[in-house]
């Protein structure tokens, strides 16, 4: 069974139609990269599967179970929506840190939220807080920054900035970690060591979608590589298939720019 499955997904901006059916489906422990040229529907997509846009149209299921289906009349609440949202992680291109928080508030700040709901948290408010703290501290270090815990953004580099917003996004222990770009904000010398990131997750199976445009690490890491074009998926298959023998000529022309 497909931990992800997305089933003619379409969205609308007012008449603009800028998804126009989107179908794939991938396996828990996956690497899925998205490619393409700008404009072509790849971040749209990405936030739609983080219910950060609502699609107009078609389902999304995770791990058999839709958790959504545009032909339900019922609207999402917002409860509903966070919800969804908890099943995946997402990493902005631009960080999107909190400014006014060290990097270990930054990852801890959900976690410490979502505790607050539980209906044990006034009486368990010390120990759940001691996890909470030792969790954040594990996942800073699995980046490679448990001694920039204590700094702000603005202390550290982008590339340790990134390294911050992957940590936050692994914290909730996501089914499936998206990535926009996440080198794209970045000199050229800081882009390695969040690729570096990204590659000791996939070696550890955790699924992902990376929409890049680092071509020679989208065919190292990958498992499947999707060529999107104007709303659609133009083609799909593993990094050989797409980057050694693409049958899709706009997609050649793509690739050319990058050999």
């Amino acid at each position: 069974m497909a931990l992800l499955e997305v089933i003619d997904l379409h969205k609308y901006f007012g008449k603009t139609e800028v998804l126009k059916g989107i179908y794939f489906s991938m396996e828990k422990g996956e690497t899925l990269s998205v490619i393409g040229a700008s404009g072509g529907g790849k971040t749209t997509l990405l936030r739609c599967l983080n219910f950060l846009e609502i699609p107009t149209k078609g389902k999304i299921l995770v791990n058999g179970n839709c958790i959504f289906d545009a032909n339900d009349e019922r609207t999402l609440s917002e409860k509903e929506i966070r919800q969804n949202r908890l099943n995946f992680g997402l990493v902005f291109q631009n960080f999107n840190l909190f400014p006014q928080y060290t990097a270990f508030d930054n990852v801890s700040l959900a976690l410490k939220l979502q505790a607050k709901e539980r209906p044990d948290y006034k009486e368990k408010r010390r120990e759940i807080l001691k996890e909470i703290d030792e969790k954040s501290h594990g996942i800073l270090e699995r980046v490679g920054l448990s001694d920039k815990k204590d700094l702000y953004p603005h202390q550290l580099s982008g590339g340790q900035q990134q390294r911050v917003a992957i940590a936050r996004a692994l914290v909730l222990q996501p089914a499936v970690l998206f990535f926009d770009e996440p080198t794209s904000a970045l000199d050229p010398e800081l882009t390695g060591e969040v690729l570096k990131v990204i590659k000791q997750l996939a070696e550890e199976e955790m699924t992902m979608v990376i929409v890049t445009h680092e071509m020679n690490f989208a065919k190292e890491v990958s498992d499947q590589v999707i060529f999107m074009d104007e709303g659609l998926v133009a083609e799909q298959g593993t990094p050989d298939e797409v980057f050694g023998n693409p049958k899709n000529a706009r997609t050649r022309a793509f690739l050319g720019k990058y050999e």
